[in-house]
């Protein structure tokens, strides 16, 4: 369960990369290379630009939570309690 967990946020990393690749609030940028005009012509601008700030924010809370679920399921293998210090002589 852990490695699903692990690779899943990989996934949701890799989107969260291109989503931020892809956005370009002041016109131009990596959207029109990778065909981001297009996408103007079907959606118009506006429209474009808030899926992509959309799936931006989505994306970003995913990978919160996930990182969050996938703590709590490791559970409390390390930290401060898991270290012995020496005793002070």
């Amino acid at each position: 369960m852990l490695t699903a967990m692990t690779v899943l946020i990989a996934l949701v990393c890799i989107l969260l990369m291109g989503a931020v690749l892809v956005q370009n609030p002041k016109g131009g940028g990596v959207d029109a290379t990778f065909g981001g005009g297009a996408t103007n012509q079907m959606f118009g601008a506006a429209k474009s630009t808030d899926f992509i700030e959309k799936a931006t924010w989505y994306l970003a809370a995913a990978l919160f939570i996930l990182c969050i679920i996938t703590t709590l399921m490791v559970g409390g293998s390390g930290g401060a309690e898991a270290i012995d210090f020496p005793s002070q002589q």
